[in-house]
């Protein structure tokens, strides 16, 4: 229950205007969310900007820091360096509520927001789709370049009419030959 409040920004205590609120996240923090499959452990600092206004709270969070990932080609650990800035309004309505992933609606008498939740998902967002440890990225750029494209139109085999058809079918791949049948009888 104490983590949790240590997250809390009373909202009704502040005046119209800007305010900064900085949090730092250790492992400590990322033990406190039971889907946690992909970070264990990390070092970030979160900035949380907000700038309130009679009917609308807009809120900035800015991180920056590392946390360990676990590569999935080699399953080593590592540290990844991220760096965010996501931004979520809470308008003031009659019952609070999730409008959708940006918007919350809360009431005037709301006496405080709860960051801890978001600062989670923000961090998951940033995270990299492909967690390859840095000492392999070359080896995967190399591999993505080595890949050539291949492009098939009938436009292109039109130009090849004046061509017998057993030239035709040296050209033509062989896995391609059963659909080749099916479009002749088309």
């Amino acid at each position: 229950m104490k983590f949790w409040r240590a997250f809390d920004i009373e909202i009704i205590k502040l005046n119209e205007g800007k305010h900064e609120f900085t949090f730092e996240i250790n492992d400590d923090f990322f033990s406190h969310f039971e889907d946690n499959d992909l970070v264990k452990q990390g070092n970030l600092e979160v900035k949380v900007l907000i700038k309130k206004g009679s009917n609308l709270l807009e809120v900035i969070y800015q991180i920056k820091g590392q946390v360990e990932l676990t590569c999935d080609r080699s399953l080593e650990k590592y540290d990844e360096q991220i760096e965010s800035s996501q931004k979520v309004l809470y308008k003031y309505g009659s019952e609070e509520a999730e409008i959708n992933e940006e918007m919350f609606m809360i009431t005037q008498d709301t006496p405080s927001i709860n960051v801890a939740q978001l600062i989670y998902e923000f961090i998951l967002l940033s995270l990299p789709a492909k967690k390859i440890h840095p000492s392999y990225r070359d080896d995967e750029d190399e591999a993505e370049s080595e890949g050539k494209m291949i492009y098939w139109s009938d436009s292109e085999n039109e130009d090849n009419d004046d061509l017998s058809e057993e030239e035709e079918d040296q050209q033509v791949d062989p896995r391609w030959e059963a659909l080749k049948k099916i479009k002749k009888k088309d």
